[in-house]
């Protein structure tokens, strides 16, 4: 290949000349080569167009086939276990899947034409292939092939909590303490990789990291250093790139062609869930508190399918997941969602990233995703199925917020993660605009103030720089880190971001600077400052400053406050009521599920991580996001994994469900942060489209009494029963006919209760295992006064591990057009509470 691209340049005489040869021969011989040149580009054009398709096909993959092909034995798992990859059996049916796919497209396309990427065995039967969309065509009406979906595109849904949900009292040290928190528990990233160097992933001061006979994971060597990216703690890494480099998106100097964390978000999410403890947070010389992670003994397995500049594709994503249940993870944490729905999905639990999920929990996977950041807007959601456990983000009770003290006598409120000028002193006021060394400079945005040699040091040196805050800074061309840099590089004693109009996607987080410095967020504050510069500031006929005479000084920002109102549903967390479909039906299923912190989360950071423009070159980073309570939930899965190895992925969603809390640190019910008309925020009285069943309570959680417990066939029956979804759909993924034994998608036995179409009178059945002791709850039940209520029994006695049913009705009494919110309550003779959400819209008759 390389000779025919040698000479692309060269036309057919040039060739001739060079070689002083003119013979017929030679002519032919080159005509022959100019011919197959032309072959090869023609192909290249072909495949120039092509683009990434997921197909699956006919045969059920390893975790559902029950045999019936001669030669090859049965591989299913019941529900909640796992693969035993050791197995003949196993390795024998996935080579014959991937000889079926091979042979598929080898009997369709010609060699050269197309590029297999991937093979599905595992959780999907499968393959992602780069093709041109004449051949996908060809692939729908192949016999053996069920579907070609387009591949589409994910993005990343980008301490103090541990003490604030109670962790180093009320959960590690019945797990043994820190230490032991977690231990032997595998969970799995798919992410942006790691930075394993990190001292939160590091080993040289804790107890040597025993193997762990049940991950079989690789470790990939980073191809610079040649150094291994485990140690002990880190027990997996690897990277899934194929689509991304299918597609042209994957520039290696940037993405990193292994594990190793380009952008930041990767290692985070890792340390959030299973960081060790007690790790240091320095920046600018301050010491910001100690991180940890939920369960800081856990192992890390790493499987990097996201990357800085463009997120990431689902088809790298799902071959991500099916390795990560193929290696024996126990928990998986997903700070990732879709940039738009799927091109040819009709339903959303339907489509490969939501059906692999599926085969992951069917073999024991605890999933834990985030809700996504499209808040405060209803139906944001892009974690949509029963069998993930969606998290919303929370601000927990850790606030920064600083002041601007002016010549006048007012104070400003702002924010800023710094240290204050010297307290007994003001310090003069100049405007950037009023400090350039001439007006050429003007292209560069300098109000930004993110280049010091646009400015006049002479003029700024020992004084306050007033900056504004465009929307540069949304889009990241600018930060606030930037500033502190200018500021510093010209001398200046501190300075001021202006926020004087809200761009729409503004988020006016605190910022760590080594220098004073501070943010006017709110734009009536920034008017009062600019009044006060200007009246301050006298100028000559032309515009010029004759002297500056305005001064402030700036207040002590490193402090926390903490507050009783927390925690509060953050702005940016995704609402819902759910969807069944991408025309935004609505579903009989709650989200999302559960609450977690997710707002200015302190945790570790790639050096080289770019993700936020702050923490460029940083070892720590307090970000925001869905992205940062997922990994929560996961650690907090972890801790309830290793108290009860053998519960399954739904008792475990279920026990931090129904121990949640509605209410916040002062005993009032919980507030949501909304936008008002004028973009300012707000608090609204929180509902469960906001939270779910409410705020996760880890100590709660490790004893929650009684559980909802569900598997893969529940799973299946809630499909079955959802109207609108195609029975052939269910069956392309689930390989298994249809059972509507449930009646309702509402019967699935889930820790919540949605009905979206309720007309007249509609029961719902649930059924409790008792995880406890023998204990008797009495049950009782409220809801908005348009929705009657009625549950029975009103009581009941339950053994320790057996089952007992109740039942729900609920009755439509006045169509108000919304939704009516209420709970369902279990109080136990020993002391256990469970309590359920439950959410219905009356219709009429």
């Amino acid at each position: 290949m390389l000779c025919y691209l040698l000479f692309l340049d060269w036309t057919l005489e040039q060739i001739l000349d060079a070689t002083g040869v003119g013979n017929q021969l030679v002519k032919m011989r080159l005509l022959e080569f100019e011919c197959v040149l032309l072959i090869i580009l023609s192909a290249f054009l072909v495949f120039g167009k092509a683009e990434i398709y997921i197909v699956t096909v006919e045969g059920e993959p390893i975790i559902s086939y029950s045999g019936g092909i001669d030669e090859f034995e049965a591989t299913a798992v019941e529900s909640d276990e796992k693969i035993d990859t050791t197995s003949e059996h196993v390795t024998s049916y996935s080579r014959h899947l991937e000889k079926r796919h091979d042979m598929i497209l080898g009997t369709l396309f010609e060699q050269g034409t197309y590029k297999k990427l991937y093979s599905y065995r595992h959780l999907i039967n499968g393959f992602a292939v780069h093709i041109s969309p004449e051949q996908a065509e060809t692939l729908r009406h192949a016999p053996g092939v069920k579907a070609v979906e387009r591949d589409w595109k994910v993005k990343r849904l980008t301490t103090h909590t541990p003490q604030f949900l109670g962790l180093p009292t009320g959960v590690w040290p019945t797990g043994g303490g820190f230490d032991r928190a977690g231990e032997d528990i595998v969970i799995g990233f798919v992410d942006s990789g790691i930075y394993p160097h990190h001292p939160s992933f590091a080993t040289h001061n804790s107890e040597p990291y025993e193997p762990i006979p049940k991950y079989r994971g690789k470790c990939e060597v980073d191809p610079d250093t040649k150094r291994n990216f485990c140690n002990g703690k880190i027990v997996g890494a690897q990277h899934f790139a194929q689509a991304a480099i299918a597609s042209g998106a994957f520039n290696p100097s940037v993405d990193f062609a292994s594990p190793l964390d380009g952008d930041g978000h990767g290692s985070h999410t890792a340390s959030i869930a299973a960081g060790n403890n007690g790790i240091p947070v320095r920046m600018h010389g301050h010491e910001f508190g100690k991180a940890s992670g939920m369960a800081p003994r856990a192992r890390i397995a790493v499987y990097k399918a996201l990357y800085r500049l463009f997120g990431g594709f689902v088809a790298d994503v799902v071959a991500a997941i099916d390795q990560a249940v193929y290696d024996g993870v126990d928990i998986l944490s997903l700070s990732v969602g879709p940039n738009s729905p799927p091109a040819a999905g009709k339903t959303t639990f339907l489509n490969p990233f939501d059906a692999t999920l599926l085969g992951a929990v069917k073999a024991g996977v605890f999933v834990a995703q985030a809700a996504g950041n499209g808040g405060p807007f209803p139906k944001t959601m892009v974690s949509y199925s029963p069998w993930i456990a969606s998290v919303a983000a929370a601000i927990d009770d850790r606030r920064y917020k600083n002041h601007l003290m002016l010549g006048n006598g007012k104070i400003l409120a702002g924010l800023g993660l710094s240290p204050s000028t010297h307290l007994n002193r003001t310090y003069t006021l100049v405007a950037a605009n009023d400090v350039l060394l001439d007006s050429s400079v003007m292209k560069y945005s300098p109000t930004d103030c993110q280049r010091p040699e646009v400015f006049n040091k002479k003029l700024i040196e020992g004084n306050i720089l007033l900056c504004g805050y465009s929307f540069n800074f949304v889009v990241g061309s600018s930060s606030i880190k930037k500033v502190s840099e200018t500021a510093k590089a010209l001398g200046a004693a501190g300075f001021v971001l202006c926020v004087e109009n809200v761009s729409p996607g503004a988020k006016f987080d605190p910022v760590p600077v080594g220098l004073p410095g501070i943010l006017i967020s709110d734009v009536s504050n920034s008017k009062k400052l600019i009044d006060y510069y200007n009246i301050s500031t006298p100028r000559d006929w032309t515009g010029r400053v004759k002297s500056f005479k305005g001064l402030g000084k700036i207040g002590e920002g490193l402090i926390p406050i903490l507050h009783k109102s927390a925690p509060q549903v953050a702005l940016f967390s995704a609402r819902g009521p759910n969807i069944k479909d991408f025309n935004f039906q609505e579903a009989d299923l709650l989200k999302p599920d559960i609450l977690a912190p997710g707002s200015l989360i302190w945790a570790a950071w790639s050096p080289n991580g770019t993700d936020e423009a702050n923490y460029v070159g940083e070892g720590f980073a307090m970000i925001s996001g869905t992205s940062m309570s997922a990994p929560h939930i996961a650690g907090i899965a972890a801790l309830i994994k290793q108290k009860h190895p053998h519960w399954s992925p739904a008792a475990i969603k279920s026990a931090l469900m129904t121990t949640s809390t509605t209410l916040d640190r002062a005993g009032n019910p919980l507030l949501a942060q909304q936008t008002s008309e004028t973009e300012a925020i707000k608090f609204v009285k929180a509902t469960p489209f906001d939270y779910g069943s409410g705020h996760v309570d880890p100590t709660a959680a490790l004893d929650p009494g009684l559980i909802f417990d569900a598997g893969y066939e529940d799973y299946l029956g809630f499909l079955c029963t959802t109207p609108g979804i195609d029975i052939h759909e269910i069956r392309n993924y689930t390989h298994v006919p249809c059972n509507n034994t449930m009646g309702k998608p509402s019967n699935l036995n889930t820790p919540s209760i949605t009905i979206s179409h309720l007309v007249g009178t509609q029961a719902v059945h649930r059924t409790v295992t008792n995880v406890a002791e023998e204990e008797t709850y009495v049950i009782t039940a409220r809801m908005e006064p348009s929705v009657a209520i009625e549950v029975n029994p009103p009581a009941m006695t339950i053994n320790a591990g057996t089952s007992r049913q109740f039942t729900v009705t609920l009755t439509s009494r006045s169509v108000t057009g919304s939704y009516s919110f209420g709970e369902v309550l279990m109080k136990g003779s020993r002391g256990h509470k469970v309590r359920i959400p439950v959410v219905a819209k009356g219709f009429p008759r």
